[in-house]
């Protein structure tokens, strides 16, 4: 039987994410369709209200300019009759009645003065509040343009004031009269614009739209209609009359369309695309479904091309012990075929059957070793569920013993109970002379760098113990040379011999306090520190200074302030970075430098609460940018007889204390000032702070849990 191989890990996680991101992008495109549609529904009501507003002024235009022209032809009838017969009174007062937008009719003389006038039967009279005089410039610049054109033309509108405080908004028209081919005067007719509002409006118009005349500016002249307008939906034309032109709009009283009733229909109209997306989501389900089981069977073969295609060793077991399924590749490995391995698996473990890959050595172990496990029933929780790897030895047919990895995990099948486990078996042979390998190379590496630290101790020791030789030779020369001065007494000759002998036990010990210095830098262990004053360190250094300082003809400045400040530091070390420094200041000068300028000048300063900083500074001639680059550089000088070990070390021992070291130019950019810090008393630097002991490691083998085919030593772990 043929174990079903469990889904990777991330199959499930990423099958959910996927099913919920289509799901979203469903919600997601029936709330943009549904958002459309409403959209979509929306602008057209609004371009259907729009469409309608610009009909109604359309239409109100057209009826508009087709009343005013029948006005002027009912004028011009009037001026036919004889100009001097009594009865266009009586046709006059017979359009009035007949037209209730003419309000007032006159005849006018060829010099445009008034002979005759009739007001409308309706209403008050039009220019009882104010004089036709004094409202006769529109009038008249009409009629002066009838003249001119030799037909009717129309006056620009204006405010005619009623009693009562009301007012009325009129235009004239002004036909001109012609006898024998001259002008005879000028029939003028004057209309209010309400009026012709009022004779385009119906009841569904007034209920629905608001009509006026306006200017250009949008001032309102007149307006007709029961509702006001809402400036929603507006149209504007233009009434082209002889003259003049009138502006009319039209403004609708309803505003923006209701969604209620439209979001009610995009919402049945997305529900019914939601239902059919739907059908056909579970259309192209069935359909999967279909194919999913048409192509189980290519599926089972192909899983079966890839686990034997595999060069991990792939072993399953059920809950008896016995082994159920092995790939190539674990064949391969322990050097036993298919039916070999689950020969008798029914009576294996009855029968004491053991596997021919079992040590013989370890048999018994792991023969126990499984007992329990299967008496424990496989329970979860157990070392199987922790799915961890695990090393131990399998033999191969001819004998041989190999270390594997193991990772087991067990078979769940698809009702959820424990069926057996499934191995994954790696052959750990050529990993392990591997390691085998990088250990020879990591000692022999070891071993080099033993014999590096040899070296550059010996590189160190000899630079460092220079001075010290050097100082000891001197007193030593001293000496010899005051026992052979034949001048002088002994009383005066032994105080000098003592001072030159305590000079030389002094540099001697010195010396070896470097060895030992030296030698504990090297294996980069904590330093002794102490705390003292810097004019002590100063003091200490002084002689040595004063030495190559005569020998130069050098001057030495010190500027410790009025209390030298104290640090904690290793004497020994800084001891030494200072005669470093100093006699590198010193030598700068010895060439290029006029004798009375040769000033080695050394100040310290405590610059902070937890800083000293100390400064040697020199009046040599600087360095140069490409020296400058390379200046820490260990084994880099610029003199011959030089090692380049000494600024390389001062920066060392200075960062040890937790410090800084770093150069600049020197005082009025003369020269060159090198400075470093130490800490001060008192301060906690991250030098100073004493050690932590090392954490022990842990193993990265994992614990040895009991299992199945484990033995009892150490090199044998669960199978």
């Amino acid at each position: 039987m043929t174990p079903t191989a469990p889904n990777p890990p991330t199959q499930p996680p990423r099958r959910r994410m996927r099913r919920a991101l289509l799901w979203g992008m469903l919600i997601g495109l029936l709330l943009v369709a549904q958002s459309l549609l409403v959209w979509l529904t929306v602008s057209y009501e609004s371009a259907r209200a729009q469409e309608e507003a610009d009909g109604v002024a359309a239409e109100a235009a057209v009826e508009i300019r087709r009343d005013l022209l029948r006005h002027m032809q009912a004028l011009q009838a009037l001026m036919w009759r004889e100009p001097m017969a009594s009865d266009w009174r009586d046709h006059g007062n017979e359009l009035m009645r007949s037209q209730r937008e003419l309000l007032h009719v006159e005849r006018r003389d060829a010099d445009l003065r008034v002979t005759g006038s009739l007001s409308t039967p309706y209403g008050q009279r039009l220019f009882s509040q104010m004089s036709r005089d004094d409202l006769d410039i529109d009038t008249e610049l009409a009629c002066l343009t009838a003249r001119r054109a030799a037909r009717p033309s129309f006056s620009r509108t204006y405010f005619v004031p009623l009693p009562g405080g009301q007012g009325a908004e009129v235009l004239d028209l002004c036909v001109p009269l012609q006898q024998d081919g001259r002008d005879a005067g000028f029939l003028v007719g004057t209309f209010a614009l309400a009026q012709l509002l009022d004779g385009v409006q119906t009841p569904r118009l007034a209920r629905q739209y608001e009509l006026s005349f306006v200017e250009s500016d949008g001032t309102r002249l007149a307006r007709a209609g029961m509702s006001r307008g809402t400036g929603v939906y507006v149209a504007e034309r233009l009434v082209d009359l002889p003259g003049m032109m009138l502006q009319l709009r039209a403004d609708a009283a309803s505003g923006r369309p209701s969604l209620i009733p439209n979001l009610a229909t995009a919402l049945v109209l997305g529900l019914s695309l939601a239902l059919f997306t739907v059908v056909l989501l579970l259309v192209r389900d069935v359909r999967r479904r279909a194919a999913a089981e048409h192509a189980l069977a290519e599926s089972l073969a192909f899983r079966q091309a890839m686990e034997d295609s595999l060069v991990t060793g792939l072993r399953a077991r059920d809950l008896t012990g016995a082994i159920t399924y092995v790939n190539p590749a674990f064949c391969a490995m322990v050097g036993a075929s298919a039916v070999e391995l689950m020969a008798g698996r029914v009576t294996q473990i009855h029968s004491q059957h053991r596997p021919p890959y079992w040590p013989p050595e370890f048999a018994d172990a792991y023969q126990h070793r499984q007992h329990t496990l299967l008496a424990g029933g496989g329970r979860p929780g157990g070392p199987l569920e922790a799915r961890e790897g695990f090393e131990t030895v399998f033999m191969r047919k001819n004998g041989e013993r190999f270390p594997v990895m193991i990772y087991e995990a067990p078979l769940v099948d698809g009702q959820g109970r424990h069926t057996g486990w499934m191995s994954a078996v790696l052959d750990i042979s050529a990993q392990r002379r591997m390691e085998e390998l990088s250990r020879q190379q990591q000692d022999r590496l070891q071993a080099t760098a033993r014999l590096a630290t040899v070296g550059e101790m010996a590189s160190l020791l000899s630079h460092e113990l220079n001075q010290p030789l050097a100082a000891i030779s001197s007193y030593a020369a001293g000496s010899l040379n005051l026992i052979d001065e034949p001048q002088g007494t002994a009383a005066d000759t032994l105080p000098m011999l003592r001072q030159a002998l305590e000079r030389v036990a002094e540099q001697a010990a010195r010396a070896g306090r470097i060895i030992k210095s030296v030698h504990d830098f090297v294996r980069r262990r904590e330093q002794q520190r102490e705390t003292l004053g810097v004019d002590l360190l100063i003091e200490a250094v002084m002689p040595l200074m004063r030495l190559q300082a005569r020998k130069s003809g050098t001057r030495i400045d010190l500027d410790m302030g009025d209390k030298p400040p104290r640090v904690v530091c290793d004497r020994t070390m800084l001891e030494q970075v200072l005669l470093n420094l100093t006699r590198n200041g010193i030598q700068a000068m010895e060439t290029g430098t006029p004798l009375a300028l040769r000033v080695l000048t050394l100040r310290v300063r405590q610059t902070h609460p937890r800083w000293v900083s100390f400064s040697v500074i020199d009046a040599g001639p600087g360095i140069a940018a490409d020296v400058a680059l390379r200046l820490f550089t260990p084994f880099f000088t610029t003199r011959s007889e030089g090692m380049g070990l000494g600024l390389s070390l001062c920066r060392t021992v200075v960062e040890q204390h937790g410090g800084a070291l770093d150069f600049g130019p020197g005082l009025d950019g003369r020269g060159t000032e090198f400075r470093f810090t130490l800490p001060a008393q008192g301060a906690t630097s991250p030098a100073a702070a004493p050690s932590l002991p090392a954490r022990a490691g842990t193993s990265a083998e994992p614990s040895a849990e009991p299992s199945a085919e484990s033995g009892d030593t150490a090199d044998t772990t669960p199978v």
